[in-house]
């Protein structure tokens, strides 16, 4: 049974319950993390640092191995590995205090993300058609949720058990981190990998994958300077937990809207792939930069646990348009044969902003206040929609090899 009839295949659900499992993990941690870094002394800064290093690691690294992924035509090899790095990085915390360790272990498993991302994507792209994209991409995209709905969730009932205990909690991760890991080997190898001998031949190095901007087509170059300005303003969703707290909410009520928020994301996020195939990737993906905008704009202004809830329904709207979408829409842009590359080129300078991002974003907190912080990246998403909805892409939803 091929991917041209069935839209939902055996290795797309395999791939999809992989992102469950290491989502239920990493969404454990990610509620009680700036608690749990400033109860150890950590500055606002300072969490912006880390976590904008962190995505920083991820990013700049997932350019590097998705070269590699289409010069040897391996991507489940890369998958594995991302997975197991990302598993056994996470319980350091649990043990360790030290900042460098935590910078290590955060780094490291961000490392992972980078190391297995676009092989898996390349692999998702490779198993359906243009047509299809979105809907594949949102599909895994609302798994991936769902394990970042239950992960809040059980944060919040062991916290309702052992407040305060936010350590033991690095060492509980690891193991749904574990059984994502096992899950990549009922995924094979093709027997006969596809070798990309132009790649092979091209300049070896970290950053050869730098070379793919100079083959790559109009359309990509149009979108991925867009795609990496909203990357610039677009701070880690952490900086959104910090300002619920900073607001009055309790570390429950932070949780239960994180929860909630992640359950739209997850429900909604099959429905907007499908959205994106029927009406076009743009378009969804400009609405949700507008959600963006109203959510980060009213977000300063917001003290209620319900309107923190109304705000989260939109920037759960907003999620289910937007990385997935991308994801689905470069694919669409590239060649099947450097999907992984293409994907690569934009996540890695794409990293560098969003350390920018998390960094400004925290010294804009620091010295001026929470409010510039959001203002700023609400205006820029207005700006970016308008762009957007004005350049023309010819070739959107067909792959360049196919395009006349």
């Amino acid at each position: 049974m091929g991917p041209k009839t069935k839209i939902i295949t055996r290795t797309i659900l395999v791939l999809s319950l992989v992102s469950l499992f290491n989502d239920i993990s990493s969404e454990l941690l990610i509620p009680i993390m700036p608690i749990y870094l400033k109860s150890i002394g950590f500055t606002v800064a300072l969490i912006g640092l880390l976590e904008g290093g962190a995505q920083f690691a991820a990013g700049i690294s997932k350019g590097y191995f998705g070269k590699l992924s289409d010069a040897t035509g391996k991507r489940i090899v890369f998958v594995r590995l991302g997975y197991l790095l990302s598993a056994v990085a996470k319980p350091i915390m649990g043990f360790f205090t030290n900042p460098f360790l935590i910078f290590v272990s955060r780094i490291s498993d961000r490392l992972g993300k980078g190391v297995r991302t676009n092989a898996r994507d390349a692999i998702l792209s490779a198993e359906t058609i243009p047509e299809n994209k979105g809907k594949v991409f949102g599909f895994h995209q609302s798994f991936d949720t769902i394990g970042a709905a239950i992960g809040p969730a059980g944060a919040l009932v062991y916290l309702y058990f052992y407040p305060g205990h936010y350590q033991s909690m690095f060492i509980i991760a690891f193991f749904p981190s574990l059984v994502s890991t096992l899950l990549t080997f009922l995924i094979k190898e093709p027997q006969k990998p596809l070798v990309n001998k132009e790649i092979i031949k091209e300049k070896k190095g970290f950053f050869g994958f730098l070379n793919y901007w100079g083959s790559a087509s109009k359309s990509y170059k149009k979108l991925v300077p867009a795609l990496l300005f909203f990357a610039l303003i677009n701070s880690s969703d952490t900086f959104l937990l910090l300002m619920m707290k900073h607001q009055g909410l309790s570390d429950v009520q932070l949780i239960l809207v994180y929860v909630f928020y992640n359950i739209i994301f997850a429900a909604l996020s099959y429905p907007a792939g499908y959205i994106g195939d029927k009406f076009g990737l743009k378009g969804t993906f400009i609405f949700g930069c507008f959600l963006y905008a109203i959510v980060y704009t009213a977000f300063p202004f917001t003290h209620s646990m319900w309107m923190f809830g109304v705000l989260f329904f939109l920037y759960g709207m907003f999620a289910s348009t937007n990385d997935g979408i991308a994801r689905a829409w470069i694919t669409n842009l590239s060649e099947k044969k450097q999907t992984a590359t293409a994907l690569g080129f934009y996540t890695s300078i794409s990293s560098i902003c969003t350390l920018i991002a998390s960094v400004g974003g925290g010294l804009l907190w620091d010295h001026y206040g929470p409010a510039l912080a959001f203002l700023l990246p609400g205006i820029g998403a207005f700006l970016l929609s308008i762009y957007l909805w004005i350049i023309k892409i010819r070739n959107e939803d067909i792959p360049v090899s196919e395009a006349v």
